[in-house]
């Protein structure tokens, strides 16, 4: 029904008089004027972005190959209509602000043909879609989304080898000219730099019934390419299957529809790249009515660390049995977090969810969990959820709080549908979800809120390969897209000259300061702490402080950032500030004076204060902890070592 609405509107817009059919060229601007995108309909639809004076992309060109027609290809205008929207959204799970202003001047133009192509212009940034209004289904064979750089362009990206890919590749930084099509291509954000002063985020939203896009090179800019649909699957083991054949389209989907929105988040200042919420803005309404039972929070989490507590108070063999799941609730509680992970091990067998390891006892730890008023997350593998889609309903009447499924690895329409699908299912019976071996987040997180983090990004679980220096360009790309789970919490921290790292002792690069600030930093619905509970214990102070870290909030200020270089971020979460900085493997020591003027004025705060210790750029581990008092007209003095770190948290006084 709601489709045929949408078709019966549409194909009035598209049945209007040929009065605008003269017209080839159009301007829409953002609400502070600064951004522009120039439209001109020739042989394709071109627009070109520009900020202030530059031109950032110039004779950009879209369209949407069909079985038998191309959208978009000598474009035939019908009407055209512009407005401007002023609301404000409320996500329900704020991982940035609790509030968000999402104002923007937009232009529709409806072709002849069934279709249209919607802009819209936002001070952060710029966007469009396709709407089509055809019968039936209709079937995508491409989309073209091609880009060009009137100058070299330095590209930051990941790229991925093929269309299965888990996101968790090490970020590529190359020049424009040199990234030519038959190089590997990348993944969605790239992050683009005009060399000048802005940089340009791309990256899409409300990604429904539809492939993920990934982008290659043209030696100029770049250009779209998509994961065809899959036809025919084989088995590949317990947790994949493999393709062995694939349709001509990249899409079969309802003719009358929208399309996801490619959009491009616009900046002078890498500040702007933390605090965007362009993928909110874009995505659809959420479909869960009542999100109250939605509970983000912290997670304990036995895979990184081997499951293997020990010390005087660990009278029973360690692993992955009942008596250390129990040990692990224990250290959950004690700390107020949310959560325990259990990960691959709690069911006799990857293939079937229902049959529980006995050395484990699920129901038993359900219990005790709720006892401790600590909740449940299972880890199971997407096959296993795609084979028994059923289960969600077994893990309500279980107790069950979440699950963390994983090995994904795709992108394309079938796989794009089963996300939807679980996180649909999931939240029919109120379970969390958490994505692993996933793609990015595009804006299904907010259509189903349940949906409360995605890992798809090179974290901590990559052990060595896990380097500050690539990490500190996650909060200007895939966190500046959305929630990511990266797994922090390392309490045993080292340098990269003398990195060793093995379970159950395992290690991270960084210091111990870095690795408090990621928990501010970095943004997730569910928080990991990767570390085994003996490390927390022994560390308390540390503990304290990264238990005490919300995982949404009411506002995010960046406070000094550089992508790659360096990010400092402040967060509140009602009156209470929390600060978090991170550096990448700088020759020097970093120094920074940090101005205080997001705080209430007038108004006086406690301060405890992480930082690097003399010692940091050898030994990882040394830190101090500080107390003091300050004003909102004072500032603070921040330093930080190579792989370095600063955490804080402010409370008013």
């Amino acid at each position: 029904m709601k489709n045929l609405k949408l078709f019966a509107c549409l194909f009035l817009l598209f049945g209007l008089s040929n009065t605008y059919s003269q017209k080839t060229n159009f301007e829409v601007a953002s609400p502070n004027g600064e951004l522009k995108i120039a439209i001109t309909l020739r042989d394709k639809i071109y627009y070109s972005i520009a900020a202030g004076n530059e031109e950032l992309a110039t004779k950009n060109h879209l369209g949407l190959v069909l079985k038998n027609e191309t959208l978009g290809l000598n474009p035939k205008l019908a009407g055209s209509k512009t407005g401007k929207v002023n609301e404000v959204i409320k996500p329900a799970i704020p991982l940035k602000f609790s509030t968000v202003a999402n104002v923007y001047n937009y232009l529709l133009l409806n072709f002849k043909g069934g279709y249209s192509v919607e802009f819209r212009a936002f001070d952060e940034g710029v966007a469009y879609r396709f709407i089509t209004a055809k019968r039936g289904e209709i079937e995508i064979l491409n989309e073209d989304f091609t880009v060009n750089f009137p100058t070299n362009y330095l590209l930051h990206l990941q790229q991925a080898g093929s269309f299965k890919t888990s996101y968790e590749e090490e970020y590529s930084h190359i020049n424009a000219s040199d990234w030519k099509s038959s190089d590997k291509m990348s993944t969605l954000p790239v992050l683009a730099d005009s060399k000048k002063q802005y940089k340009i985020l791309i990256s899409e939203s409300d990604l429904s019934d539809y492939p993920g896009m990934f982008l290659k090179g043209t030696g100029s800019g770049v250009v779209s390419t998509f994961p065809k649909a899959p036809l025919d699957f084989g088995p590949d083991g317990d947790r994949s299957l493999k393709i062995l054949k694939e349709a001509d389209y990249i899409a079969k989907t309802t003719g009358t529809r929208h399309f996801p929105w490619r959009y491009f988040v616009i900046t002078k200042n890498d500040k702007q790249l933390i605090e965007n919420t362009m993928t909110l803005k874009l995505a659809p309404k959420s479909q869960v009515q009542d999100p109250s039972w939605i509970k983000p929070g912290q997670a304990s989490w036995e895979w990184w660390n081997g499951a293997t507590p020990y010390g005087p108070d660990v009278n029973f063999v360690s692993g992955y049995n009942l008596n250390t799941y129990k040990y692990f609730i224990d250290f959950a509680s004690k700390f107020g977090i949310e959560y325990i992970i259990m990960d691959e091990g709690w069911a006799k067998s990857t293939e079937d969810p229902y049959s529980p390891n006995p050395n484990v006892d699920v129901q038993e730890l359900i219990r005790y969990g709720k006892e401790k008023k600590v909740g449940i997350v299972l880890w199971l593998t997407w096959l296993t959820v795609e084979k028994n889609m059923e289960l969600f309903k077994t893990f309500k009447e279980w107790g069950v709080a979440g699950v963390k499924i994983d090995f994904m690895d795709r992108s394309d329409q079938v796989m794009v549908n089963y996300y939807e699908k679980v996180a649909k299912e999931a939240a029919k019976y109120q379970i969390l979800v958490d994505f692993h071996g996933a793609f990015k987040p595009a804006g299904l997180e907010y259509k189903y809120p349940n949906l409360i983090s995605y890992e798809g990004v090179r974290g901590m679980e990559q052990m060595g390969g896990c380097k500050p220096d690539n990490s500190v360009y996650l909060p200007f790309m895939r966190n500046a897209v959305g929630p990511m789970d990266y797994t922090p919490g390392a309490m045993i921290s080292m340098q990269p000259e003398v990195y060793r790292s093995e379970r159950p002792n395992s290690a991270s690069i960084g210091t111990r300061a870095y690795q408090l600030a990621l928990f501010v930093v970095f943004e997730s619905g569910l928080q990991m702490l990767a570390d085994n509970p003996t490390n927390y214990y022994r560390e308390k102070e540390c503990t304290e402080f990264i238990t005490s870290v919300p995982t949404t909030w009411d506002e995010t200020v960046a406070l000094e950032a550089q992508a790659g270089q360096y990010a400092i971020v402040a967060k509140r979460k009602g009156s209470k500030w929390f600060i978090g900085g991170i550096t990448n493997n700088a020759e020097k020591e970093r120094n920074f004076k940090l101005n205080l003027n997001f705080l209430k004025a007038g108004k006086s705060y406690k301060v405890t204060s992480f930082e690097d210790g003399i010692n940091a750029g050898y030994q990882a581990m040394d830190y101090r902890k500080k107390n003091f008092t300050i004003k909102s007209n004072e500032s603070i003095e921040v330093k930080m070592v190579k792989n370095g770190g600063w955490a804080a948290v402010l409370e008013e006084i």
